[in-house]
């Protein structure tokens, strides 16, 4: 499934399985890029939109637009991609090929899925941000349930899938940015998404929910609160 046939699936899990004639969608990673699917495809239903990251800078951009602030998290995004970009261009390629690797070894799976996690910090300073119990658990689900193939084939289904451009939605939108992420300013958020709430969290990573679940649930409550009492 593409990232827009996730987001399909959602809208019609909240409407006509749950019955929902209009809901928020939160998510970070590629739960953004699914929020931001149902606000470009599903508007009618959406109340808001909750986000951590709000997608990068890419070859689409007009740098010479940019502030200083966004140029400096441009420089930083391109050289994350460089030094651990591999994982995206690989599942955006040879899927199946990797596929098969992953869902044979279950050391190659945690380490696939751990390099990607622990991207740009130590494994001990990785495990106090997150147990050992936590990681495995989120590892296991994948081999018990042998999905890693259908998780890494997203990646190329949305690469290959016909392009279409990027568009501003006029559904209200939330930014919670998370201290280790990149340096996401404000300005760049309120160029992609309609910006009615901006909060710099005091901690958590790029997968703030799953870090930091009390801070990114408190954040996500204070947003839909403002919707309902403008």
């Amino acid at each position: 499934m593409t990232t827009d046939d996730i987001a399909d699936l959602f809208a019609g899990l909240m409407i006509d399985g749950l019955g929902y004639g209009k809901f928020v969608a939160a998510g970070g990673d590629a739960g953004t890029l699914i929020a931001q699917s149902l606000a470009d495809r599903h508007a009618d239903a959406l109340i808001g939109i909750h986000l951590t990251d709000v997608g990068y800078p890419d070859q689409t951009t007009d740098f010479s637009t940019l502030t200083e602030p966004e140029i400096e998290f441009a420089n930083y995004i391109g050289q994350w991609w460089m030094n651990e970009g591999a994982f995206n261009m690989v599942q955006s390629t040879k899927p199946q090929s990797l596929a098969y690797g992953l869902a044979d070894s279950p050391a190659g799976l945690a380490a696939w899925i751990m390099s990607f996690m622990a991207s740009g910090t130590t494994g001990e300073e990785f495990e106090t941000r997150f147990s050992r119990d936590e990681l495995l658990t989120n590892i296991t689900i994948y081999w018990v349930t042998q999905t890693i193939g259908s998780s890494l084939r997203r990646y190329y289904l949305d690469a290959h899938a016909p392009s279409h451009p990027w568009q501003r939605t006029p559904v209200p939108a939330a930014v919670a940015h998370p201290p280790r992420d990149a340096p996401l300013p404000r300005e760049w958020a309120e160029r992609r998404v309609n910006l009615e709430h901006f909060t710099e969290l005091p901690r958590g990573g790029h997968f703030a929910a799953w870090e930091e679940p009390l801070l990114y649930a408190g954040d996500v409550r204070e947003f839909v609160g403002k919707l309902r009492n403008p």
